[in-house]
């Protein structure tokens, strides 16, 4: 499909059509550079997409209707129809209606990326709640698409110029954490972590921080045994493949900044990550489904329900989710290639 063009053909799922996905992706197919860079696919229906058109008040944003990727236009904006009917729009409120058709979006998107019609893929927010059903029963994207790969293992790794933050246990309940932190689990996790480092980010020698789990990293057992009795244990179990340090306590660590001698930061569980991540970097943040055999990004914000067609939703987040999945799967693609075939390292001895 990219035969008469070397642009990577980037998918884009809708996310909760009530949300601000719509309107974020209206306004990122307008920057100037974005058809210079991609050519965009988003999964959704014409009526929506022309319907959001007026609502955001963007008339200049054109697009192609295609049924068939056969049919894609690289000079501009397509939306691959994945349903034909009138569909009911709140914008601003959670419905069962806007979770059916995230998941339509959703779906028909990830099968183009298993098929290979698309390069890439970038979501658009959606919400949790409203889109369970018998096909979608997940904590989030990252657990939907790893279920795609037979055998596969994920990681959520949330990205950005300044910082690159890994979680070993994600969309879990507070109360769960400690039963989902093993040392199979941060082995997995670190593995995970470091090769993509090397193959998507394109780091050699990857510097690897592991954060503890309890207040003060445990204090020597005084306040929790799982830094001593897990994090620790897990650490050595691939010391000799990876070079990490830790476990530091959390909030010392990113108060002073230590973050910053490091290429990525593997954190125990949600919040202890995703605080200082969005703290420090929410303006250009990137959700990055590491560990899996295509490339998924995502902005790190929500629905955003409050602000939905109201015209006040940054782009900026889903911009730098798209130039993310570029340039990921670039990296990537090379990466595989120099791999493919390594050098064979002769016998000197059976040389001379």
């Amino acid at each position: 499909m990219n035969a008469n063009d070397k642009k990577v053909v980037l998918g884009i799922s809708l996310g909760d059509i009530n949300g601000i996905g719509p309107e974020v992706v209206i306004k990122t197919m307008l920057e100037p550079d974005i058809m210079d860079i991609c050519t965009p696919v988003i999964f959704s229906s014409q009526k929506t997409m022309a319907y959001y058109r007026n609502v955001v008040g963007e008339q200049e944003f054109n697009f192609q209707a295609i049924r068939d990727f056969n049919q894609i236009q690289f000079k501009k904006p397509n939306v691959y129809v994945c349903y034909e009917e009138e569909v009911q729009i709140e914008m601003g409120k959670s419905t069962v209606t806007g979770g059916k058709y995230a998941l339509k979006s959703l779906e028909v998107a990830t099968q183009a990326l298993l098929d290979k019609k698309i390069d890439a893929l970038v979501t658009a927010p959606i919400n949790k709640n409203n889109i369970q059903s018998e096909n979608f029963s997940f904590p989030g994207h990252t657990e939907y698409l790893e279920s795609k790969v037979q055998g596969g293992k994920s990681l959520m790794l949330l990205c950005s110029e300044q910082l690159r933050v890994a979680l070993v246990s994600g969309h879990v309940p507070v109360s769960h954490i400690a039963a989902k932190i093993t040392k199979e689990k941060i082995a997995e996790k670190l593995r995970i972590l470091n090769h993509s480092l090397k193959q998507d980010f394109g780091i050699n020698k990857p510097k690897i921080a592991v954060l503890g789990l309890n207040p003060h990293a445990g204090d020597n057992g005084t306040l929790g045994r799982e830094e001593l009795d897990v994090i620790i244990p897990a650490m050595k179990s691939v010391e000799n493949e990876i070079f990490m340090m830790g476990p530091y306590a959390a909030d010392g660590f990113f108060a002073a900044g230590t973050y910053k001698k490091f290429d990525a930061v593997l954190a125990m569980y949600h919040d202890q990550g995703l605080i200082p991540f969005k703290t420090i970097a929410f303006e250009d943040g990137v959700n990055f489904t590491a560990g899996l055999p295509f490339v998924r990004t995502s902005p790190d914000h929500g629905t955003a329900y409050d602000i939905a067609g109201k015209g006040k939703a940054d782009p900026a987040s889903f911009k730098q989710a798209i130039y993310a999945a570029i340039d990921i799967y670039k990296r990537r693609k090379s990466y595989l290639e120099l791999t493919a075939n390594p050098l064979k390292v002769t016998d000197k001895k059976t040389e001379r």
